[in-house]
């Protein structure tokens, strides 16, 4: 056998002139819920991505299969007519059926869950048909740069990281080679056979090929730090067979689904069967080495289009705590508690938590998102609520602790968000005003004394401000649609009504629109979290024009976009996303919008059927669906997944609260001291707080006025426009870095005027709040 060493070329798979459509795109993820370190994804009938020793770390590009015989030779992927079963909804252990010209192949997917092992059963059925196993290895995180070694058995390694597959009874033939120009699938396709027998090729971009010599056994992929250590635990799991190691996936599954929870009186069998589904897609993606870790996607979005080495299996806390509640709803309680624990070893010494992160902890992007500040405080009160964390347990001093730093954080730096939930603007935003609101009120829960009378009435103020920061009346969308005004996406200065202020649309090449034209569905928020009631005339006149805007009808179902204008999605054509495109529609909108149905009386079950008729042919629900005319060469069909993330881990803990929600009659989100604390009344804050980004240009007669800074300043004002004044100095406030001077406005004053004296000497300007009467709303 020969040797190929250093010659490698782009394509990213094991074949050459791979399908136009992405292998981001899932027909099932799935892992064991043992001690087993390993995860995998399917899609198109075939193993793509394998995760080792952690849900961060992708290990393959795929493993697939050519079938050749009589016919001719084929790929199964390419052939795309599979059927996928597992033994019921919540237990992820999947049998694949493939049917092409002259062939059937059966193969079954088990890990091991004592070993870092996934065993793949094979029965090839068709007169002079023979079995090859095509395997693309991408270890270490390296972006290609790989060995691989072929003989008995294939191996690879790269980056410190070895696989071994080996197959029982065996393989007849065997070789290495660099993907596009001498792997097993460029043998084929000049040959016709397999004619090659390289021992080895790399470093670079490889590939590994293998002539099975039966049509039916087991081949064990293993995964190790040494070469010797994974053909151990490959050839040890083939010692206990496929039979046992079945039998013992299944039992931890199957106590697993035993203890779900799940309402079903009023979601019918079938939407009942998907939150089974979805419940374990949630479970499938925590992580082991590092319990509680839970990231977004075992995928990569357009995964076929470029090579990111973070891709969507990364953790995000904004993702981490909804897939929280959503085990929580399912009664996974544990599950909830553990994924708290692991939020709060991740939280920064100053309170706020990295945009995105491996499950080591390692950062990876790194915004600031405000409400991935507040989530974590939100999940810890749910908890408390629920009687799941106790005051004298002994997780409650490390949550304390988490509380107390998240509050600090959001007090001095919101409430303008540096990234949307959507990742790419900056300002004031209802989502996040509404997530920043509730975890200051559920502070109180968790403070007391001077910093929890500040958390609450800083989020009294910011309530109070809402629709003084988001809201716009008389546009032009307000006479298009016949309403009193609406909700817009974000405004990015929050010294300046958002009337007149203009927004970049990211992703359209520097495309720049006004705030008052720009609309999404993040204000819902509002009435999920028990900010506004459901049936406020705001949010009403807003759904109107949302719905008309961002609904979008699909043969399987309605769906809405991300905001008018959004360019997050493949383009016209199908062409997968580079940086810009057409956003698409996104399920999880979906539920969004069945929540605030639900709300306001209506029946939600519509909408959780929408949601599961979005689903690939797993059932796994995709971040965005094709709205467009089909594309057939592209595999985009309208309600159908795109290339983007699939699962979406966000949008299947969507769906399990939206399933809940219909039993319950309201939002798990909703926590007991917010719908206390406001009720269906909007607050009337005794105090304002003045902060340069977000000054108060009036306040009510008989309210007191803080002005707050992050150092030390002296306040010099007047109530009669500097004809007589008075100095005041500010005082630390009980989080550090806030000071405060509160003025006390005198009966009769029309007028505040004051600037600030501070350690490096006087700002030079003045700032003025008008004083209105009682009857006038600041």
């Amino acid at each position: 056998m020969s040797g190929l060493i250093g010659e490698s070329i782009a394509p990213s798979s094991a074949s050459d002139l791979a399908p136009t459509w992405s292998s981001s795109a899932k027909d099932l993820v799935f892992t064991s819920l043992g001690g087993s370190r390993v995860w995998a994804t399917l899609g198109y009938g075939i193993l793509n991505e394998v995760y080792w020793p952690s849900t961060g770390s992708p290990q393959t590009r795929d493993l697939g299969f050519i079938v050749a015989g009589p016919a001719g030779w084929f790929e199964v992927k390419r052939v795309n007519s599979y059927e996928i079963a597992t033994p019921q909804p919540d237990i992820p252990l999947p049998t694949i059926t493939h049917e092409g010209p002259g062939y059937r192949l059966l193969l079954e997917f088990v890990p091991d869950p004592d070993r870092d092992v996934l065993l793949i059963g094979f029965d090839l059925r068709g007169d002079g048909c023979r079995l090859y196993p095509l395997l693309a290895p991408r270890l270490g995180l390296t972006n290609g740069d790989n060995t691989a070694y072929a003989g008995a058995a294939l191996s690879a390694e790269g980056g410190g990281d070895w696989l071994h597959l080996e197959a029982e009874p065996g393989f007849t033939r065997s070789s290495a080679g660099f993907v596009g120009t001498s792997d097993g699938w460029q043998d084929f396709d000049r040959h016709g056979a397999m004619t090659w027998d390289h021992d080895l090729a790399g470093p670079g971009n490889v590939a590994l090929m293998g002539e099975l010599s039966t049509t039916t056994g087991t081949l064990a992929l293993a995964f190790a730090t040494t070469r010797e250590g994974a053909a151990t635990l490959a050839r040890s799991a083939l010692v206990v067979g496929l039979p046992e190691v079945r039998a013992a996936a299944l039992s931890g599954w199957t106590d697993w689904a035993a203890q779900l929870r799940l309402p079903s009186d009023a979601v019918p069998a079938d939407l009942a069967a998907q939150a089974h589904r979805s419940a374990a897609v949630l479970k499938t993606h925590e992580d082991r080495t590092y319990p509680g870790a839970i990231v977004a996607s075992l995928s990569i979005p357009w995964g076929n289009a470029h090579d990111d080495l973070g891709g969507y299996h990364l953790v995000w806390a904004r993702d981490a705590v909804n897939s929280g509640l959503g085990l929580l709803v399912t009664g996974q309680t544990e599950d909830a508690r553990r994924m708290l624990s692991y939020l709060v070893a991740m939280q920064q010494p100053d309170g706020h938590w990295g945009q995105n992160f491996y499950p080591d902890g390692r950062p990876y992007w790194r915004g600031i998102q405000m409400d991935e500040v507040g989530l974590p405080v939100i999940l810890a009160t749910k908890l408390l609520e629920t009687g799941l964390i106790l005051p004298d347990g002994p997780m409650y001093d490390h949550v304390w602790r988490m509380v107390e730093r998240a509050t600090g954080y959001i007090l001095r730096n919101g409430p303008l968000t540096e990234q949307d939930r959507w990742e790419e603007n900056a300002g004031l935003n209802c989502y996040s005003l509404s997530v920043q609101v509730t975890a200051l009120v559920a502070a109180g829960q968790w403070l007391s004394g001077a910093p929890r009378d500040l958390a609450l009435a800083m989020a009294d103020d910011w309530n109070a401000r809402i629709e003084n920061w988001t809201f716009v009346s008389g546009t032009g969308l307000d006479h298009a649609h016949d309403i009193a005004g609406h909700y817009v996406r974000i405004v990015p200065d929050g010294r300046r009504p958002p009337a007149g202020q203009q927004v970049e649309v990211r992703n359209r090449g520097g495309l720049i629109t006004n705030v008052e034209d720009l609309v999404a569905l993040d204000f819902l928020s509002l009435a999920r979290f028990g900010l506004r009631p459901s049936d406020d005339r705001g949010l009403c006149d807003t759904v109107k024009v949302c719905d008309a805007l961002l609904g979008v009808d699909t043969p399987r179902g309605r769906s809405f976009y991300r905001y008018n204008g959004d360019g997050y999605g493949e383009h016209a054509n199908g062409a997968p996303f580079d940086g810009q495109g057409i956003g698409r529609a996104w399920p999880l909108l979906t539920g969004e919008r069945g929540h605030f149905a639900m709300q306001i009386g209506e029946d939600p079950n519509p909408w959780l059927s929408a949601m599961a008729g979005m689903t690939g042919p797993g059932g796994l629900i995709p971040e965005q669906v094709w709205e467009a005319p089909d594309l057939p060469d592209r595999g985009l069909r309208p309600g159908q997944p795109t290339g983007a993330a699939m699962p979406l881990v966000w949008a299947h803990s969507e769906y399990l609260r939206l399933a809940a929600a219909a039993c319950t009659g309201k939002p798990i989100e909703l926590l007991d001291c917010v719908a206390a604390r406001y009720g269906t009344l909007r607050p009337n804050p005794k105090t304002r707080y003045w902060r340069d980004p977000t000054p108060l240009r009036q306040i009510l007669q008989g309210t007191r006025l803080c002005v707050m800074d992050r150092g030390p300043f002296t306040l010099h004002a007047s109530e009669d426009d500097w004809r007589t004044t008075s100095d005041l100095e500010a005082e630390a406030l009980p989080f550090r870095g806030l000071f405060g001077a509160t003025v006390e406005v005198s009966e009769g004053a029309r007028e505040l005027v004051f600037t600030r004296r501070r350690q490096d000497g006087w700002e030079g300007r003045d700032h003025r709040v008008s004083i209105q009467p009682r009857t006038t709303e600041s």
